[in-house]
């Protein structure tokens, strides 16, 4: 007879690549977990994981049923949240991933004032700028800018992207006027934007600005931090300088052209049914961060 715990030790030790990750995760002993996965393979009668002192990897018969497993502690898992949402409780796991930057600066104390209203739902996030799919288990996410296929996205809140440096920079270099001094100043580029980054609009055209590079870097933090030093011109989300710019750390530069905009999405995977926890944190977010938003405002 299969057991749940069994099954869920299983997907967690794929997930995690190792059994001792797998036992923290779940806050059991390592002996504990092999046991587990142990009478899972008896039970189903097929070895389902190779297992050296270097590695893990999934058999033929484990990639098989790996899904299944997933599929099962899923229905169990909507099944449970949806007897407690009939009694008007969110109860279970709630599975996020969102931006460092944004998770850092403005998620944090919304998830704890959300946790406080709802003490029995157990949080997990992932605070990662990669792209995600359905297949990496997520219940929602939040993103900035555009979203991989396979999620049902809700726009969440608007983001401007503005010209950003600090006041000793722009006494050495001087603020650009236009979109061909930008040429002249030194840049510090989103790396996970590339070559296009500094992308401007004005009426109907579009036009993209290659600025000396001095820094590459995939973190907004430390893109205003750099910006902050006088190390040069930074094209930042609202969200992240919008307190830098009123502390007068930073100063915003206008061009007579408007940075290509972005905005804040939460999605949930469009192979299933939205949970009330999603719905419930969504709306408490929304409440939380206001509309428009305070970065905005």
């Amino acid at each position: 007879m299969l057991k749940l715990d069994s099954l869920l030790t299983f997907v967690t030790t794929v997930e995690a690549s190792s059994i001792s990750e797998a036992a923290r995760r779940l806050q059991i002993s390592k002996s504990v977990a092999s046991e587990r996965l142990a009478e899972l393979e008896r039970n189903v009668g097929a070895t389902l994981l190779h297992r050296s002192t270097r590695k893990l990897a999934l058999t033929e018969d484990g990639i098989a049923f790996l899904e299944r497993a997933k599929r099962i502690l899923c229905d169990v898992s909507e099944a449970t949240a949806e007897i407690s949402e009939r009694r008007g409780e969110l109860v279970g796991s709630l599975r996020i991933s969102a931006p460092v930057s944004f998770g850092i600066l403005h998620l944090a104390p919304a998830l704890n004032s959300f946790l406080s209203r709802n003490p029995r739902i157990e949080l997990s996030v992932d605070l990662d700028d990669r792209f995600v799919g359905p297949a990496d288990g997520f219940d929602a996410i939040i993103r900035h800018g555009p979203l991989p296929d396979g999620w049902v996205a809700k726009r969440f809140a608007p983001s401007k992207r503005v010209l950003v440096a600090s006041p000793d920079y722009l006494k050495k270099n001087g603020a650009p006027q236009n979109i061909g001094d930008l040429g002249r100043h030194r840049g510090i580029i989103y790396s996970n934007r590339g070559a296009s980054d500094w992308r401007f609009r004005q009426a109907a055209r579009w036009t993209v600005v290659r600025p000396a590079t001095v820094m590459r870097v995939n973190n907004g933090i430390i893109m205003r931090a750099a910006a902050i030093e006088g190390l040069g011109i930074a094209l930042l989300t609202t969200f992240i300088f919008y307190d830098s710019v009123k502390s007068g750390k930073l100063r915003l530069l206008d061009i007579g052209m408007e940075a290509e905009p972005a905005t804040i999405f939460l999605a949930y995977p469009n192979d299933r049914r939205v949970s009330a926890k999603v719905l419930a944190l969504a709306a408490h977010l929304r409440a939380a961060f206001g509309i428009p938003p305070y970065w905005e405002r």
